[in-house]
């Protein structure tokens, strides 16, 4: 295949990491970046070595195959609408929109367009998950009883941050609920989640928890929880275990895993947790911009369109209902 030239809107942190990544890859013969802030995308591309526009206009109408956008949740509508509407594929990340309503007006702008959007949920491409999904559709487990999931950050984001995050369940637990759907290809039927704030009183004034339990019912009857808080002390710990009836699998148990025995004479681990996110799923975001190459390239299926980012994104509504109302929440009163 030709190496492509490609499009990064949103130079913060995570676009920077994008851009990086991309710069890199075989299938990329140049990257061109833009921000609504001007001078913060010129200095990522004088740091990065790769080029620069003035604006995402311009972006848009540059000489580009696809579209990578890392930008603020209340422009990604306006950004995945205007490349598709100029035959550009595009890449996006998670959450479409902020809210259900609006996603559901952006996939209803792409029905019919053959042109791809994919969504970025990149613990679809973690060897650890994928190796999880094939033991489940094996059968090496056996029929499905339980699975836990865990996503523990070691520290909170900005306070900035919170009041335009979605809350924990849409902006944090919205991936654990992708990949159990992923990986067991079951449904969730109804969740029940409670939430706590023990730490900075932010969230609390953000309407948001800082810790939260979810219990999940799968559609053929397994039970799943779900353990989510910003202030994981012992360091990030993103983990997911199935249990079935003739085995069991986890993902994310290894030396850097943050879990301390304290039985007698068990050896502790030498290796220091994983930071975050960008450190334990490096690989994994490589592996999917990679698959978004090959995507733009017509030499790959979307592996992660819209209408599965809005399954996860229902589940996570449903949460933060049944947080508010105190009850379980069923999916059908969620779906639309």
């Amino acid at each position: 295949m030709t190496p492509i030239r490609v499009g990064l809107a949103g130079t913060g942190r995570i676009g920077t990491s994008h851009a990086e990544t991309l710069k890199a890859l075989p299938g990329v013969e140049s990257v061109v970046v833009a921000d609504a802030d001007s001078e913060r995308a010129r200095e990522a591309a004088r740091k990065l070595g790769v080029e620069f526009v003035p604006d995402i206009e311009s972006l848009l109408a540059a000489d580009i195959a696809g579209l990578v956008i890392t930008t603020a949740t209340d422009s990604h509508p306006e950004l995945i609408r205007a490349a598709v509407d100029r035959g550009l594929p595009a890449f996006c990340e998670k959450p479409i929109a902020a809210d259900i309503a609006g996603t559901l007006a952006v996939i209803e702008h792409l029905t019919g367009s053959p042109v791809p959007v994919q969504i970025g949920f990149q613990r679809r491409f973690d060897a650890g998950y994928r190796a999880a999904r094939n033991a489940v559709t094996s059968g090496d487990l056996g029929w499905l009883h339980t699975l836990r999931a865990t996503t523990l950050d070691p520290s909170p984001p900005p306070a900035e941050y919170i009041p335009r995050s979605g809350g924990l369940f849409r902006d944090c637990g919205v991936h654990d609920f992708d990949i159990i759907r992923w990986v067991t290809g079951r449904e969730v039927t109804e969740v029940y989640a409670i939430g706590a704030n023990r730490g900075d009183r932010f969230f609390a004034d953000a309407g948001d928890v800082d810790t939260a339990a979810v219990v999940l019912r799968l559609d053929d009857g397994a039970l799943a929880t779900v353990s989510l808080t910003r202030y994981n002390g012992a360091g990030y710990d993103v983990r997911l275990e199935l249990l079935g009836s003739t085995g069991n699998a986890i993902v994310g148990l290894d030396d850097r895993a943050p879990l301390h025995s304290v039985e007698p004479g068990y050896p502790a681990s030498p290796l220091a947790a994983y930071p975050g996110f960008m450190d334990r799923f490096r690989r994994a975001y490589t592996e999917e911009l990679a698959a978004f190459v090959d995507v733009v390239n017509g030499a790959l299926d979307n592996p992660c369109p819209p209408s599965e980012a809005l399954e996860a994104f229902y589940i996570a509504e449903a949460c933060e209902l049944s947080r508010c109302e105190q009850r379980p929440v069923t999916m059908t009163e969620i779906r639309r």
